[in-house]
């Protein structure tokens, strides 16, 4: 029996021997007070002692419930204790095996690493053995060498000794030193060196230039005949088509309004004469004849012709031009197979398209320039792609020279160096009209294309060049001038018209304007008849009506 039982057990026991001892101090009590009153009380007496049996049996039954829940408690404790027991003997048993594995590895460990330095060890041994062995031979090779040395000395001595008396005995029999016999045979052998040099350089250099003369020629003729090429009718006046005779008024306009817009705006002379159904549009830039072609072209397919509408679709128009320059560019670098050009050059290039150089038109020319230069270095085999760029650029600085100092040549040079160029491109560019002295191949066959190109019948005129350089030097000299706005040279040379900002240049100093430009003209050019210099000065006021 338990601890909690027997307190249980004792508690109750107690419990029933206060309740027998209040029972009993009743009975007593009760006898002294009314013994007299035992019959009258008997009933009273069993009711209070029911009600003690009752209270008893109450006492007892929650005694009985107190030691149940003790002994709960008691069992639930008595079981905590062995759980807890239970767990911490498991964590032990776990501690132990740990420990025990780990003591395990660590022992593992230590025999592996005691093998290892017991190989280290007896490594370390054997390269001491080898060592000494080593060594023992190096000293016995040693003591080798310097017997073999010796005996070298030996030898060397008595082959000098031989030596010196050989070529004592030489010298004797000969008559001469040493020094005397090598200078006498290195005379008679550079001498016949030379002879022999002179005549096979000389037969070198027939044979090469016949070879040369004859490969030339037939390089030359092969690329000339391989390549064909447009003639050059380079013209300064363009015709318009119109789609009535009744067009050429409405171009004229009211009291000639609108024809003195169309040629202030584009800065081109138009012919109307008695031919049917056309009109003659006249300007030595073929930039400016084509914008006034196709500005006159939309006019007459729209039909509202009048001053505002003109300067809307000259603008328009010359947009046109530059998306036109722009293709003609790419078919160009097409047609030559070049694709990795720097986009910033495209657009420049496309302006040759509308430059002409002695008649002949310089984008064409480029183009026939690249053909020929790809064709003769196929022919002496060397790098095509070098030569066909080298002579698709040569002639780029012309785009410029308007608006840089300098020669073509060089300013395309430097324009094709800074955008990357490779350096025998830029040198065959610069030195395309010796203005630097050529010293690649590529230079020297993008000479021989353009000369070739510029030299067959019919690809340049001289006459149509003169004229164009005489009018763009009047434009130059006009457009010199402060306040000068725009510049067009009219009427085949015999005009200029100067278009001047009006907020800078008043009426009187129109007129000083003119007289200014005139005597220019006179002292600077030679030409024929006389040039008028006509000075625009037009002030506009314009509102919009909403």
């Amino acid at each position: 029996m338990g601890t909690f039982e027997f307190l249980v057990l004792a508690g109750l026991v107690i419990l029933i021997g206060v309740v027998i001892v209040a029972v009993l101090v009743l009975r007593k009590s009760s006898a002294r007070a009314a013994e007299a009153e035992r019959s009258a009380q008997a009933s009273a007496n069993e009711a209070a002692l029911a009600a003690a049996n009752e209270a008893a049996q109450a006492a007892t039954a929650r005694a009985e419930t107190w030691a149940a829940h003790v002994r709960d408690d008691a069992r639930a404790y008595r079981d905590q204790v062995r759980a807890k027991a239970d767990d911490l003997l498991e964590l032990a048993k776990a501690q132990r095996a740990e420990a025990e594995e780990e003591l395990r590895v660590r022992r593992a460990e230590l025999k592996e690493r005691r093998v290892e330095l017991e190989r280290r060890e007896q490594r370390l041994t054997d390269r001491e053995e080898r060592i000494d062995a080593e060594a023992r031979q190096a000293d016995a090779r040693s003591q080798e060498l310097e017997r073999a040395e010796v005996a070298l000395r030996d030898g060397r001595r008595r082959l000098a000794e031989a030596d010196a008396e050989r070529t004592a005995e030489l010298e004797r029999i000969a008559g001469l030193t040493v020094e005397q016999a090598k200078a006498e045979l290195v005379g008679l052998v550079e001498a016949e060196a030379k002879r022999q040099s002179v005549i096979v350089t000389r037969e070198i250099e027939r044979e090469a230039a016949r070879e040369a003369e004859s490969r030339a020629q037939h390089i030359i003729v092969g690329a000339i005949q391989r390549l064909a090429s447009d003639q050059t009718a380079e013209s300064v006046v363009t015709a318009v088509h119109l789609p009535g005779d009744e067009m050429k008024g409405r171009i004229i306009g009211r009291e000639g309004r609108n024809i003195r817009t169309f040629e202030q705006v584009t800065g081109v002379n138009v012919m109307i004469d008695d031919t049917p159904e056309s009109v003659l549009l006249s300007c030595f830039d073929p930039v400016r004849r084509e914008t006034a072609r196709l500005t006159l072209t939309d006019l007459v397919a729209d039909g509202r012709i009048h001053p505002a509408r003109i300067e809307e679709v000259h603008e328009r128009s010359k947009s046109k031009i530059n998306e036109q320059c722009l293709r003609a560019a790419e078919d160009a670098l097409a047609e030559v197979g070049i694709s990795d050009l720097h986009p910033a050059l495209v657009p420049i290039l496309g302006t040759l398209r509308f430059r002409t150089s002695y008649g002949q038109n310089v984008l064409k020319h480029l183009v026939e320039c690249a053909h020929l230069a790809g064709l003769m270095a196929a022919e002496l085999r060397l790098d095509v792609a070098t030569c066909r760029r080298a002579a698709f650029l040569h002639d780029i600085g012309k785009a410029l020279t308007h608006e840089t100092e300098g020669s073509h040549a060089l300013v395309g040079a430097d324009l094709a160096r800074r955008y990357g160029e490779h350096p025998d491109v830029v040198h065959a560019i610069e030195a395309h009209h010796n203005e630097v002295e050529p010293h690649t191949v590529e230079a020297v066959l993008t000479q021989a294309a353009d000369a070739i190109s510029g030299g067959r019948p019919g690809a340049r005129r001289e006459s149509v060049e003169a004229y164009v350089q005489r009018l763009e030097r009047l434009e130059r000299i006009a457009a010199g001038h402060d306040g000068v706005d725009k510049v067009f040279a009219m009427q085949a040379g015999r005009e200029v018209r100067v278009m001047v900002a009006p907020e800078t240049v008043d009426d009187i100093a129109a007129q000083v304007l003119a007289r200014d430009i005139a005597k220019q003209v006179e002292e600077e050019l030679t030409y024929p008849g006389q040039i008028r210099i006509t000075v625009v000065r037009e002030s506009r006021a314009t509102e919009t009506a909403r």
